[in-house]
């Protein structure tokens, strides 16, 4: 009997060690280098300073995110990040999930904050409140490329704005062309 109580009593030792929270390793000190220039640029856009912005960015990083296509160079994607904050107050990012290791970070965050201005499909003060993944490719703990994915709906809204609006006029030249038979 004492057998069976003390195999017992292993493997109930057993499991709880292996349910421990415990890890072992971690992250290695450049995933971690990268994930706080990550965490450094993404709280940037909070405070609207981004004096230090090249600590976390190298000077020949390409943005594929820009809003006209790639932007090229660090001063070009100070610029925008620059211009972006102007249209937009109180943004707060939530992340949500982030993974990272020696080369990329990916990061699933909640943004939230108002529309400062009128422009792709929002009128000033509009709220929005969105998720997106942002992925950056690293070197030397500094960010060399950027892509970022939105939610589909939080593309259509925005792209709404920017089609043309041909529907109308179409119409009544096909009306016109009607009465001419």
């Amino acid at each position: 009997m004492k057998k069976y109580l003390s195999l017992v009593a292993l493997g109930v030792i057993c499991f709880c060690a292996s349910c421990s929270n415990k890890s072992e390793g971690g992250l290695s000190a450049a995933a971690q280098k990268n994930l706080n220039a990550n965490d450094s640029i993404m709280r940037s856009f909070e405070t609207k300073d981004f004096s230090r912005i090249g600590d976390f960015i190298a000077t020949d990083a390409v943005d594929h995110a820009g809003e006209k296509g790639d932007i090229k160079g660090l001063d070009s994607i100070k610029a925008e990040f620059e211009k972006s904050v102007t249209e937009i107050d109180n943004q707060k990012t939530e992340t949500i999930k982030e993974l990272a290791d020696s080369e990329y970070v990916m990061s699933w965050d909640h943004v939230t904050g108002t529309y400062a201005k009128d422009g792709m499909g929002h009128k000033a003060g509009d709220k929005f409140d969105m998720k997106m993944v942002d992925l950056a490719k690293f070197k030397d703990g500094k960010a060399t490329e950027h892509w970022a994915f939105m939610e589909p709906g939080d593309v259509m809204k925005m792209m709404a704005s920017m089609q043309p609006q041909m529907a109308m006029p179409m119409a009544a030249d096909s009306t016109k062309a009607k009465k001419k038979k």
